[in-house]
């Protein structure tokens, strides 16, 4: 695994020394992943990828800001709780000082004057377009951060994206009102005259709030990323992202509290700048947060980075052959085949990378998928009786797109000859050797030992064969 290069190099080489090649369990490397973990969230505000997300956030929380509120009003309000919105938007908002009260009652004032009656279906339609179109963009970032590109489906979208419109605010908001009552009890209230409870319901009550948050970026990040998000994953970056929150505000408080600037040169729009910036801050937390979960689950991308993990030719063809060995030790075991998160697990390579070269075998006819959630990758041919060379041919292969074959594109006689005399070494190397060797650990080392001679010999003995045009009279090359 090469260093990545684009950020603290140096940093790098310490926290992944080479020759460690798969990660395993002990509690060393589990503590070596704090800080492995800081410096890929570090490294990757840096390279800009989540801030870009949390300012493309931004925008659209601008344009579905009043729908979203009016929505999730509305939900409450048929529950008959929507009295503690208010108080509950207020204290979202209460890092913004003295210009909160002004950004809440702005809000409120535009909620209260979208009635649903005057707007007609076409315009309740926009709206919850509009609504739908905010969570849609948080699963994009989601979904970027975790090297997704599969799409929910349509279907899928509506139903999952009106269930964390309309649920979301009704769990929160309940939450909010169990512990009010909870607060108001007379058992309770009685319990808080004694000194060590009281001080105990004072600090909860205080944490109430961050834990309230914690919990909606738990159930954001399991259940709006498009693939299986380990509860514990999530649970870590939930409460990672909390206390982000937690310190984010107090220190934008501080900032807020701190100048008088903003008012000075802003004047009027200086409560929506500190409104766009606290945003701002909100989505990158959100964003941080979901990122330290992708890195929890799958930590062979710490070093990666955010971008598509490619490898190298000679990586491709170990990797295809170390598949090939797992799936060929669980048949000849009669154990169960192994699931991509296997695979990867055993191999230590990234789980993206593993399924494109299991997507290259199984177009080549080696291997196929279960019916089982998730699938399980079995082979197809019988190992004794498959080549080695029909393997390694499949990896070298793959990805060749149609319109830029290998053999559209031009080459010299001395190019070509050169690429007859790796495919002819390829194939003396392979020669005799089947997928079963792969198992048994038998290379076939008694064969004879193939010619020696030197390269140059070879590659012009390929030139006089392969070549296509001839010398005129006065040297120069000519076609056929």
């Amino acid at each position: 695994m090469a260093i990545d290069p684009t950020f603290a190099p140096a940093l790098a080489r310490r926290l992944w020394p080479a020759g460690k090649a798969v990660p395993t369990r002990d509690w060393h490397d589990r503590l070596i992943n704090v800080p492995r973990m800081l410096y890929a969230i570090a490294r990757d505000v840096a390279e800009g990828r989540i801030m870009l997300h949390a300012a493309s956030l931004v925008y659209t929380t601008l344009l579905s800001l009043v729908p979203l509120v009016a929505l999730a009003f509305s939900v409450l309000k048929g529950f008959g709780v929507h009295y503690r919105f208010e108080p509950m938007l207020a204290a979202l908002l209460a890092p913004l000082g003295p210009q909160a009260k002004e950004v809440s009652d702005r809000l409120m004032d535009f909620v209260s004057k979208v009635d649903v009656g005057v707007l007609g279906a076409v315009g309740l339609a926009v709206l919850f377009y509009t609504a739908i179109s905010m969570v849609q963009k948080v699963e994009t970032a989601f979904n970027d951060i975790w090297h997704v590109s599969a799409e929910r489906p349509l279907a899928r979208k509506f139903t999952d994206y009106l269930s964390v419109l309309l649920i979301g605010p009704v769990l929160m908001f309940s939450a909010i009102a169990i512990t009010g009552t909870l607060a108001s009890s007379e058992t309770v209230q009685h319990l808080s005259a004694y000194l060590p409870l009281a001080l105990l319901f004072d600090v909860g009550g205080q944490l109430l709030p961050v834990l309230l948050i914690a919990f909606a970026f738990v159930f954001l990040y399991k259940f709006l990323t498009y693939t299986r998000v380990y509860l514990l994953s999530a649970a870590i970056g939930g409460a990672v992202a909390g206390v982000l929150w937690l310190i984010a505000g107090w220190a934008f408080a501080t900032f807020v509290g701190g100048t008088s600037t903003y008012t000075a040169i802003y004047s009027a729009f200086a409560a929506l700048i500190l409104f766009l910036l606290w945003l701002n801050v909100n989505w990158t937390v959100l964003l941080i947060g979901n990122g330290i979960a992708f890195y929890h689950q799958h930590p062979e991308y710490m070093l990666l980075g955010g971008g598509p993990a490619l490898l190298s030719n000679r990586c491709r063809e170990r990797l295809a052959l170390a598949i090939m060995q797992s799936i060929g030790e669980a048949q000849y075991a009669g154990t169960q085949a192994p699931t991509v998160r296997d695979l990867r697990r055993r191999l230590g390579a990234p789980e993206e990378t593993v399924q494109r070269v299991l997507t290259a075998l199984r177009e080549a006819g080696l291997l196929a998928t279960s019916g089982d959630d998730p699938p399980r990758w079995m082979a197809v041919r019988p190992f004794d009786a498959t080549e080695m060379k029909v393997l390694v041919d499949a990896v070298r292969k793959a990805g060749e797109i149609h319109g830029l074959e290998l053999e559209r594109i031009a080459a010299a006689p001395a190019v070509e000859a050169t690429e007859a005399g790796i495919a002819s070494a390829v194939d003396r190397a392979l020669d005799g050797l089947y997928l079963k060797d792969l198992i048994t650990g038998e290379q076939a080392d008694d064969r004879p030992e193939p010619s020696r001679r030197g390269e140059g010999d070879r590659i012009g003995e390929a030139v006089a064969a392969a070549e296509p045009r001839r010398r005129g009279a006065d040297g120069r090359m000519q076609r056929r």
